[in-house]
């Protein structure tokens, strides 16, 4: 089971990811809607990646990064651009293979 993050500041949007990732067969997906919500999620859970969506900042895109690796988690960060679901699950594909 992949765990995915995805931190969006726009929740129609994140939702619209979510059940994209949903879909897959052993992939699971989270949503958080700020910095502080996401960081809760990486303290309390382990996650395979998380996918940086609109709406999140590029300061706290590092912040997200910097306490990660405090975690001594070497979770992939990816940014997603929008697209449907080709562009989003091969970012996630990619993403996971660095992650073995």
């Amino acid at each position: 089971m992949a765990n995915i993050l995805i931190v969006c500041a726009n929740q129609p949007i994140a939702t619209t990811i979510a059940r994209l990732i949903d879909k897959i067969d052993d992939w699971h997906a989270s949503i958080a809607l700020s910095l502080n919500h996401a960081l809760e999620n990486c303290y309390a859970k382990t996650f395979d990646v998380i996918l940086i969506g609109s709406g999140i900042s590029q300061e706290h895109e590092d912040i997200l990064r910097l306490h990660l690796e405090k975690l001594n988690t070497k979770t992939p960060v990816v940014k997603h651009y929008g697209g449907g679901g080709g562009l989003l699950y091969a970012e996630i594909y990619q993403a996971l293979e660095r992650n073995d």
